[in-house]
């Protein structure tokens, strides 16, 4: 009877060597164990967010794959919806057209001017700045829509042109929001104005979280002026806030939509502008054409997605 210690070490079992998924899975499954008392705090959340906001994602990206009237069951008809879009919807691509140019100027401009004023009002004493803070975000709580109305008016009680008129600017009533030359403006200048909502408190709270001793250290170091202080120091340390601000005025942005019914109504003179927020309502709660409106909101959220993360790629560059 031979010893085991005889038996060449060729012959010997070899240990089955782990696959990178399963080691993966075995490290993140002792993690949780660690932190279970973090992740049953975070359970409640979780399932809300799994059931009100994933499922309605893949739901819609399912449903965009198939005709979908409500009565009927749906129809798996592969990428016709898309097709669709691009090729024999000509009002699909107004509704693209003016939803990009709505998102490249109320993004952007929305987000400089949400920091603008908020770098501006964290210049003030704390009372004047309590005061400053609530002018700054009362349109984000007032239905403001009321207002511009009035001061849009296409009679000559309209703010805008009983001003005009008296200066002698204009003789006649201006169609503002009636007229394909001006709905689109006035629709901007509303959005940018309340704009100033979520935003602006982000970078608020942001300015005053930030160490004052960096300025000091900055100053050793050489920075010179403000502008330095903001490249170098103010905005790298605000960097989530920054983050936030922009996935806000991304999401506000591309999703402008009931603003416009409100202003101007719908459908607005010649679907001037006319946005894919409108496009999707009108197909998934005037036309009951789910599967088609589904289409739209995956292409609307891949739109999101992309800008986000381009955002975030020139983000991370500040203060290089």
């Amino acid at each position: 009877m031979t010893n085991e210690m005889d038996v060449p070490a060729t012959t010997q079992a070899k240990p089955k060597k782990q696959s990178f998924f399963g080691h993966w899975l075995k490290t993140k499954l002792r993690e949780a164990g660690k932190n279970k008392t973090l992740y049953l705090f975070m359970l409640p959340f979780l399932v809300l967010f799994v059931i009100f906001t994933v499922m309605p994602v893949i739901t819609a990206i399912y449903y965009s794959f198939t005709y979908f009237n409500v009565l009927e069951p749906p129809k798996f008809i592969f990428w016709d919806n898309y097709v669709r879009m691009f090729v024999a919807d000509d009002l699909f691509m107004t509704a693209l057209k003016n939803t990009l140019l709505f998102a490249a100027i109320l993004g952007p401009v929305g987000y400089i001017l949400s920091f603008f004023f908020a770098w501006l009002n964290n210049e003030f004493s704390p009372k004047i700045r309590a005061v400053m803070t609530l002018i700054y975000y009362a349109p984000s709580l007032a239905n403001i829509y009321v207002v511009w109305k009035l001061i849009f008016d296409s009679s000559s009680y309209g703010l805008l042109n009983g001003i005009l008129m008296d200066l002698g600017i204009i003789y006649t009533n201006v169609q503002w929001l009636a007229d394909v030359n001006y709905i689109v403006g006035c629709v901007i200048v509303v959005l940018l104005w309340s704009s100033l909502g979520v935003s602006f408190l982000t970078f608020t709270a942001g300015l005053q979280n930030v160490d004052r001793s960096l300025y000091e250290a900055g100053a050793i170091d050489g920075v010179r002026n403000r502008w330095q202080e903001l490249w170098y120091i103010t905005l790298p340390y605000m960097r989530p806030q920054l983050l936030f601000g922009a996935i806000m005025s991304i999401t506000t942005a591309f999703s402008v939509g009931d603003q416009i019914t409100a202003l101007a109504g719908y459908p607005t003179q010649d679907y001037v502008a006319h946005t894919m927020v409108l496009h999707m309502q009108d197909y998934g709660g005037t036309r009951m054409e789910m599967g088609y409106a589904c289409a739209i909101a995956t292409l609307l959220f891949l739109l999101m997605v992309v800008s986000n993360k381009l955002v975030q790629k020139l983000l991370h560059k500040v203060g290089d």
